[in-house]
């Protein structure tokens, strides 16, 4: 006979905790893999936008298409 209330005189069992450090530390990398996705992402973004307007320059016929960045 299986009962979820211990008998009287017997010790009631308790289940095992499952570690936390290892759900912690699953989050951790998922969280840092996202960031570098995430990362990567945003300079290749940058990266392709930069090519698409040098070649919407350079496919209208222009010389200058240099990017010319300002003096600090």
């Amino acid at each position: 006979m299986s009962t979820s209330e211990p008998e009287p005189g017997e010790k009631p069992t308790s289940r095992p905790k499952p570690p936390s450090g290892d759900n912690r530390r699953g989050a951790l990398a998922g969280l840092i893999i996202a960031v570098v996705i995430l990362g990567i992402g945003w300079w290749l973004a940058r990266d392709l936008t930069a090519a698409s307007k040098m070649q919407d320059c350079l496919m209208s016929g222009r010389s200058n298409c240099n990017v010319i960045e300002p003096a600090r």
